[in-house]
């Protein structure tokens, strides 16, 4: 099963729950490899203990997200600054708020 994902067509900054479907489509794509595409996917889902998503599927996820949403999302900086431990407690949630965040500045400047 493919999921077409669009690609970094310019478009209106989408909000939270946007983000979330989108990130959930393409943490699916990421997912379906290890026959997980079915899990539940909230704010609070962790990738490291729900999704057990390790280094190389995060690799993968920033690839996604950049095809996806173009240069205006950069998953490597997002998680650049943060600690072992950080990475490992990140949330989807975090990264939505990373997202929303990023397209909104991008859709002002």
């Amino acid at each position: 099963m493919t999921t077409e994902l669009g690609g970094p067509a310019q478009r209106p900054a989408p909000d939270e729950a946007t983000v979330l479907a989108d990130i959930s489509a393409v943490l699916r794509t990421v997912l379906e490899e290890y026959g997980l595409d079915d899990s539940e996917i909230t704010l609070e889902t962790s990738f490291h203990d729900d999704l057990e998503l390790e280094s190389i599927d995060l690799v993968t996820l920033s690839a996604q997200l950049r095809e996806f949403y173009g240069e205006r999302v950069n998953f490597a900086a997002f998680i650049a600054d943060r600690g072992l431990e950080e990475i490992i407690a990140l949330t989807v949630g975090d990264l939505v708020g990373y997202v929303v965040g990023s397209l909104a500045v991008t859709e002002v400047g």
